[in-house]
């Protein structure tokens, strides 16, 4: 039909009104996302060009739970003018999606066949929201309330967990699955709750980080995900990972570069001491550890990009670069200096405001050309304290904010007229 009328006027008309015509005709369909979703007029803050400012929430798995909480929650981030949602798919070792291969997320427990991460693409994607998968990497568990699901990582491979190095002694002559292994190291994870977050599980072992990555390629390969969020992606503590499976890899690294002399006398004080090359290595220590994150870093990214190319990597990293290397083990520095990530998400969890803007000042400077977007601890702020920051991280430059978290922002205290407020006080300019 189109061919058809083009004919006919073309001998009518010079060729440039014919040019003219064409475009006309073809208007809608080259403005039209290549994916075919085509929001309406109130849907256009979601148009992802390169300039334009990333607004996004960080959705706890809890507000998963079932499809009216996940209609209000998109519907309320989309009234408010936010156009990226980072939604929680494996808080604790565990699936809020279908056909995985961990356990499902006790939050689920009243609907047994429904699928989150589906549902909220379904309905973000219909309305102009991108949708990233967030994955919590190596916190695997909560040390207060250990899993109930016998499939659990932590009871099928306890060997893979991360020990501190207090523990290191003892567990080292005992079998790891016995209770008392996870029992105790348990009990330790919550006698330090300021500082520990709960179990994790060791990227030095490589079982274990191929476990990860075919988690995270299950994810890309099966769902329609704009992006992959990665968080956790770092130790505890400097003072993890002591366990006997991530203590037997460090030795087998070093061997190589010993005299046979030396490798006798260390094995044997390593009979009484299972430290000894930890000890005797501190510099090799560090480093191992931080390069076999990288290498999980990089298995990610491979997981991702194999099963969808255009899908974004990003991972919330410690504000500080030097900090987040020698005290978390994470190189982010290094990663972006590999190309290994697409966005950097510095978490600026702080209440005050010159800091928070000294942090973020300071990642945009080490990321260099690379996208940042700001993570703000909004769950700690005020409303006018939010804005303000979030406008300092306009004013150093960076590609888009992130607020934690939209469950924070609406709980039973303040209520979505609440993120509704925050976000038109930040977005109406």
């Amino acid at each position: 039909m189109l061919r058809s009328r083009h004919v006919r006027t073309s001998r009518s008309v010079g060729v440039p009104v014919l040019l003219i015509l064409l475009f006309l005709v073809a208007l809608p369909w080259i403005s039209a996302p290549v994916d075919g979703r085509v929001p309406d007029g109130s849907q256009q803050q979601a148009d992802f060009a390169p300039d334009h400012e990333v607004r996004a929430l960080w959705v706890v798995r809890t507000t998963l739970s079932s499809p009216d909480a996940i209609s209000t929650m998109v519907e309320a981030a989309r009234a408010g003018g936010f156009n990226t949602l980072l939604v929680q798919v494996r808080g604790r070792g565990d699936a809020l999606y279908l056909g995985g291969s961990e356990p499902r997320s006790p939050v689920l427990a009243a609907h047994a066949s429904f699928d989150p991460l589906a549902d909220v693409i379904l309905k973000s994607h219909a309305v102009g929201l991108r949708v990233h998968a967030w994955v919590n990497v190596n916190l695997v568990a909560s040390a207060a309330d250990l899993p109930a699901a016998r499939g659990h990582l932590i009871y099928r491979h306890p060997e893979w967990m991360m020990l501190p190095e207090a523990l290191a002694g003892d567990l080292a002559r005992l079998d790891p699955r016995s209770p008392e292994y996870l029992g105790r190291l348990a009990r330790y994870i919550r006698g330090h709750p300021n500082q520990l977050e709960g179990i994790y599980v060791s990227p030095l072992v490589e079982e274990a980080a191929d476990h990860v990555a075919s988690v995270v390629r299950d994810i890309a390969t099966r769902y329609d995900v704009d992006g992959v969020h990665l968080d956790y992606v770092r130790f505890p503590s400097a003072d993890f990972d002591y366990s006997p499976a991530a203590l037997a890899a460090f030795r087998k690294s070093i061997l190589p570069h010993l005299a046979a002399s030396d490798r006798l006398r260390y094995d044997a004080s390593a009979e009484q001491n299972p430290l000894v090359y930890t000890r005797i290595f501190p510099e090799r220590w560090l480093t191992f550890r931080q390069t076999q994150l990288t290498r999980l870093i990089v298995k990610l990214r491979d997981a991702v990009k194999r099963a969808r190319p255009n899908a974004l990597l990003s991972a919330a990293v410690v504000p500080d670069s030097g900090e987040a290397a020698t005290q978390r083990l994470q190189d982010w520095q290094g990663w972006i200096a590999r190309g290994l990530l697409d966005i950097v998400c510095p978490m600026a969890y702080t209440t005050d405001s010159a800091r928070f803007a000294k942090q973020v000042a300071a990642a945009k400077a080490v990321a260099g050309a690379q996208p940042v977007w700001a993570g703000i601890g909004a769950y700690q702020l005020s409303q006018p304290e939010i804005v303000a920051n979030i406008r300092t991280a306009r004013r150093l430059g960076v590609d888009g904010i992130i607020l934690f978290s939209y469950d924070r922002l609406t709980g039973p205290q303040r209520g979505l007229e609440y993120l509704s407020a925050v976000a038109h006080a930040a977005f109406s300019e």
